[in-house]
Parts: C-alpha cells; sequence; structure tokens
C-alpha cells in the first residue's frame, strides 16, 4: 500500500493500532492524546534540532503521540494530520478543550490583570485558550496568566476576511515551516489565516492545490482575479489582495510582501523557470 507519509502515522518499526490491518510495521501503538504547552512547537522531520522543521504546532493544539523517546514525541497533529517529531517538553496531558483563540499577530499573557503587570508569556495568531473568566478588558485563562480581552475571539466563531488576517504578517521574516509572526512560509500563511475563518486547509500547496475552493475562470492574460484567490506554482501559494497584488511569503524577499502578480510571475519564471499551475477560488 502507498501513502502520504505527512499524514500518515507509520514507520517500518512502528505505526497506529488503527492502521494494522493497512500498513505493515513490527509493532503498533494506541497512541494518546496530548496538547501543545508552549507558544509553539516546531514539528520535525526526524527526532533532533538540527532536523528540518516541516510545520508548527501552536499553543493549544491537540495532537496523538505513538511515542516517546530520548525527549521526542513522535505523533500526529489533529488540525491538518502532519506526523512529525515534537520536542516531548512541549507537550502536556492534561488536555483542556479551547474556547477562545488568539486573533492578532500575537498577544501577552499578563500575570496579572493589569498592562503594568510582568508578562509571563506571549501567544500568536491561531493559539487556542482555555478562558476561565473575564473581566471588562481581560480574560483569565485556565493557566492562571491574564490576556486582554479584545486579543481573543471565541472559538466557534469564525472570523471574517482572511485575505485581512493575512496581510496582519506584511513583512514578517519568511521561516520553512514557519506559522507565526516570529517566521513564516507560504502555505502556513494561507492555512493560518483560512483555518481563521473556519476553512479546513491543509499544510503543504500540493495539498491545497487539490483540495481548497475550485479553479476560478481566469485567462493567460490573468485577468478577473479576485481578492482571495490563491495562486499556485510548484512548491509555492501567494494570496491575491486584489485584481493585481499578491500577498505572499517568498525566499526572493525573504519576508511576506505585497508585490504585483505580474511580477513575482516573471521573476519565478526566469528564475525558477516555473509557470503558475492553477489559481483556485476559496
Amino acid at each position: 500500500m502507498t501513502y502520504d507519509p505527512r499524514l500518515t502515522p507509520a514507520r517500518p518499526d512502528l505505526a497506529a493500532e488503527h492502521l494494522r490491518d493497512t500498513v505493515a510495521a513490527e509493532s503498533y501503538a494506541p497512541g494518546r492524546r496530548m496538547q501543545i504547552s508552549i507558544a509553539f512547537a516546531d514539528l520535525r522531520r526526524s527526532p533532533s534540532e538540527s532536523a528540518a522543521t516541516d510545520t508548527q504546532a501552536l499553543y493549544g493544539e491537540t495532537l496523538i503521540v505513538y511515542e516517546d523517546k530520548d525527549g521526542w514525541s513522535w505523533c500526529q497533529l489533529d488540525r491538518d494530520r502532519y506526523v512529525g517529531y515534537i520536542r516531548s517538553d512541549a507537550l502536556t496531558s492534561r488536555v483542556v478543550k479551547p474556547n477562545q483563540r488568539v486573533r492578532v499577530r500575537h498577544t501577552l499573557v499578563y500575570s496579572a490583570p493589569d498592562i503594568k503587570s510582568p508578562p509571563i508569556a506571549a501567544l500568536p495568531f491561531g493559539a487556542e485558550v482555555h478562558v476561565v473568566g473575564a473581566s471588562e478588558k481581560f480574560c483569565e485563562l485556565h493557566t492562571g496568566g491574564h490576556v486582554f480581552a479584545r486579543h481573543l475571539a471565541v472559538s466557534t466563531r469564525p472570523l471574517s476576511d482572511f485575505v485581512g488576517l493575512a496581510e496582519m504578517f506584511l513583512h514578517t521574516p519568511y521561516l520553512w515551516g514557519g506559522k507565526t509572526d516570529v517566521g513564516i512560509d507560504c502555505s502556513g500563511l494561507a492555512q493560518v489565516a483560512l483555518i481563521a475563518v473556519g476553512v479546513a486547509a491543509p499544510r503543504d500547496t500540493d495539498m491545497m492545490e487539490t483540495m481548497l475552493g475550485r479553479p476560478a475562470d481566469v485567462d493567460e492574460r490573468l485577468r478577473s482575479l479576485r481578492r482571495g484567490d490563491l495562486v499556485f506554482w510548484r512548491g509555492h501559494v501567494g494570496i491575491m489582495q486584489n485584481e493585481e497584488m499578491l500577498l505572499h511569503a517568498n525566499g526572493y524577499t525573504m519576508t511576506v510582501a505585497s508585490e504585483p502578480l505580474a511580477v513575482v510571475r516573471d521573476r519565478i519564471r526566469s528564475t525558477d523557470f516555473s509557470e503558475i499551475t492553477s489559481v483556485r477560488r476559496v
């Protein structure tokens, strides 16, 4: 059987119990649900600090852990099903269902409901928290910290205008596998913005191009583009801000940049010899 290793918790020596009848492995594990307990954690391709980061998991995300070994947990994220290794000290077994999430680029967690109190943590856009109490200005988290109330949104209420949310990340450094304003990549930018408006976006560009939206009716001269259209190249995606401007995290400027689509198309054509492969309308 062939399968996508990015989304399948299977190795030659170990696989998820639910794959016993479909994937051959030396042993199988039922797994246990855990939760990200730090601002964000790198999901790596192998259990090493020098291994490539394929994606990141944000505070409050849940996952299934199939193995703990030498300080690393081999796991599968619940949100987008990605499989990899996360430092075990970034996880907690005390899983609490989030009821709100961060709606701004980054917010501080204060030690008391007072802007003059010392911050004890910082959380990125999309992080999920469990609020146990609220005052006029602050929400109290189950961990005891306090977040400015207007920086949070109810988890069950999708935000609007995913393009506007993505635009918050303008000038953010480019980081392969990144999903926060510390560093972000092209598909990470699209994913975090789409998830915030209720679209279950996969992690990588090839998955997005296959699964998201429908083909946009755009001709060779790129006419009839709309705000929110996703433009794909091989291994790259950008978000149209209007009929001309593209927002994308890219390795040319090493930032999230807003550029004319025609300029980006010509540059990629000349440097990577790649053409636009599709335009999808979400």
